[in-house]
């Protein structure tokens, strides 16, 4: 039998995992995500981690704005052929304006502007600025958690090298709670570019654990993913590891 103690730790990982599931939860975390991608062509490959932290604020009684921010490091060897680029990538920052409460129907929802900015060296990034409306959506019942996450990014003006944007990113995704802080889930973060008219549509399936170290709250994620579609001599498969520092009020 669970102490007073054990049980009330048990409660807040389990808490803690479920706010995880919402992209718009009043929750600073900041996820530190490695992925590996290959085969692009006969032997390319790719190592990024993306660095994302989240913070809400109150701007009213009633009212968050959420940031969300995607700044990538890279290294990867023989995407363009007989080359390898290390460096930054693009950052994508979003802002959610989000209720502090779900509607009556459970329904959890923000949305506001993403904004693409032109920090990429070494060939990684895009040389021009993007702009465009991103939405979530999420239903969180027992544990259970259903929703999507999309953005419409293009381009808004850039450098000499700059890169024509016309992209859609779609996400839907599913979650379960196993309880004692643990989570199984999938998704699928499928990308539609208007110029090249081409999708890439990688579904990813994942496991997390909500734990501490000391003091500090964590999340441990592992995860592999299957591309069922992508430009031609996109990758084939990829794995997923991350760590998300937890900081609840």
């Amino acid at each position: 039998m669970l102490s007073a103690t054990a049980a009330a730790q048990q409660h807040d990982a389990d808490e803690l995992a479920k706010q995880l599931s919402n992209p718009v939860a009043a929750l600073i975390s900041v996820p530190l995500q490695y992925n590996y991608d290959e085969t692009w062509g006969d032997d390319g490959y790719r190592n990024q981690l993306n660095i994302q932290p989240v913070a809400p604020f109150s701007i009213s009684e009633k009212w968050n704005v959420i940031s969300r921010t995607i700044l990538p490091v890279v290294y990867q060897k023989d995407i363009i052929p007989g080359t390898d680029q290390a460096g930054i990538g693009d950052i994508t920052q979003s802002f959610f304006f989000s209720p502090k409460k779900p509607t009556d129907g459970g329904l959890v929802w923000g949305i506001g502007p993403a904004i693409l900015l032109p920090t990429g060296t070494d060939d990684l990034g895009a040389d021009t600025w993007g702009l465009g409306p991103t939405i979530v959506l999420l239903k969180q019942e027992g544990a259970w958690s259903l929703g999507a996450l999309a953005n419409h990014i293009v381009d808004v003006g850039g450098g000499k090298n700059r890169v024509d944007i016309n992209s859609t990113f779609l996400q839907p995704f599913v979650t379960r709670g196993l309880g004692q802080g643990r989570t199984i889930g999938a998704n699928i973060e499928s990308t539609y570019d208007w110029e090249a008219k081409e999708w890439t549509v990688p579904v990813n399936f994942f496991y997390s654990k909500v734990s501490k170290i000391g003091t500090q709250m964590v999340s441990y994620q592992g995860g592999v993913r299957a591309y069922l579609d992508t430009p031609r001599g996109g990758p084939d498969w990829g794995v997923r590891l991350t760590m998300t520092f937890l900081f609840p009020e």
